[in-house]
């Protein structure tokens, strides 16, 4: 059995350039050409054939020497239109966008990874894909590479998220559902414009869609249980074009998360509902489109354990952390229903959270992330 621990930290170094390089270089969801350029230049480098997704990402495949499963190791690369204010020297270059998200640690530790597993591939048993996957933050990356037969002749897949708040050398796993379904939605509430100084001739559309937004919170506390964690978002109101106008037309957008699959199948009709009857009683209409992106990431129990024995020889049963919930929704969730999959939490050791303008990671995290991947691989396949 090849000591994966000790390749990961010889490798490290390699790691660290890259991720370096796609933080340098971020590009938005389904724009990640240079970044799928760097990915295949380097697995030709170590000799890995791979195929291209449209219209981003590609998927590697490594054959082992002797026959045995196939397992799919994946690594989102898309990045967040934030702009920058870490002051890294190898900061975004690109204005307006950023990894804020930490993917271009998972693409670089993948990377890494298939170094490892390149150097023992005589010894594999059986097959590792590496899906490189776009898209992640829209959640329709995992769905659009599936389409394209990323998981063609594949028995399991793992994959992993660093989050920079967690200690750096921890590792997060738990069997069953750690990751909400996450949705996105547009209301659109139509009134009747009129001069702002005689409102009472109009059907003022702001006004609606305020009491709307208000409304939308009773899901939360009076629709559902309060044992049941649910997330009901306005993240943008649009409402009007000047200041002495009533306004006949507004727009909210939002988010929904939450993990039990018939309060799944319920809201979208709950929301339809209170928007409609709230628009109503101050004689506007409202109308939804409700729209499920991300379902609830399910670790199914024997993967998840293989997963979780891998990761101790890596880190050290002390370090294996349980996956803490949160309601943050990864696409990843479409692989765990239709395979057997298990998905790990990596610590980051950093300060600032997810999705911050200052995100930021210690970069040594990287060494067990890349270690782990590997190590899952080969469990999976010869153990």
């Amino acid at each position: 059995m090849p000591d994966i621990k000790s390749l990961a930290k010889e490798v490290w170094p390699f790691v660290v350039e890259m991720r370096r390089d796609f933080h340098r270089h971020p590009e938005p969801s389904y724009h990640e050409f240079r970044t799928t350029d760097r990915i295949a230049e380097e697995l030709d480098k170590m000799g890995i054939p791979y195929r291209r997704f449209e219209p981003t990402g590609l998927l590697g495949e490594i054959v082992g020497g002797k026959p045995g499963k196939c397992i799919a190791l994946r690594a989102d690369i898309d990045a967040l239109s934030v702009k920058e204010n870490t002051g890294l020297e190898y900061a975004s270059e690109n204005e307006g966008f950023m990894h804020a998200c930490g993917h271009d640690t998972h693409a670089a530790m993948l990377l890494g990874a298939a170094k490892i597993l390149s150097a023992v591939k005589d010894e594999l048993c059986g097959t590792v894909k590496l899906m490189f996957q776009p898209a992640e933050e829209l959640g329709s990356g995992a769905k659009t590479i599936i389409a394209q037969g990323a998981l063609e002749g594949v028995d399991a897949a793992f994959g992993m998220h660093i989050f920079s708040q967690a200690p750096a050398g921890v590792v997060c796993m738990t069997p069953g559902v750690i990751l909400p379904a996450a949705d996105s939605y547009k209301l659109c509430v139509e009134g009747v414009t009129c001069h702002g100084a005689e409102p009472n001739r109009g059907v003022d559309a702001t006004v609606a869609a305020a009491a709307i937004v208000m409304n939308l919170q009773t899901i939360a506390s009076r629709e559902f249980s309060p044992l049941e964690p649910v997330v009901v978002t306005v993240g943008s109101l649009h409402s009007g074009t000047r200041f002495n106008v009533v306004s006949n037309h507004a727009e909210l957008e939002g988010t929904v998360r939450l993990f039990d699959e018939e309060m799944h199948r319920q809201i979208p009709g709950m929301m339809e509902r209170i928007a409609k009857d709230t628009a109503s009683a101050f004689r506007c209409t409202a109308s939804l489109e409700y729209n499920l992106l991300c379902d609830m990431l399910v670790n199914e129990p024997e993967m998840t354990a293989i997963a979780t024995g891998a990761i101790e020889k890596v880190v050290g049963a002390g370090n294996v952390a349980p996956f803490r919930r949160t309601m943050g929704g990864e696409d990843f969730s479409a692989y765990t229903h239709i395979i057997p999959c298990a998905f790990a939490g990596l610590g980051g050791g950093g300060e600032a959270p997810q999705h911050s303008d200052m995100f930021c990671i210690d970069e040594t995290a990287m060494e067990n992330g890349t270690a782990t991947y590997a190590q899952v691989a080969w469990d999976y396949l010869n153990g």
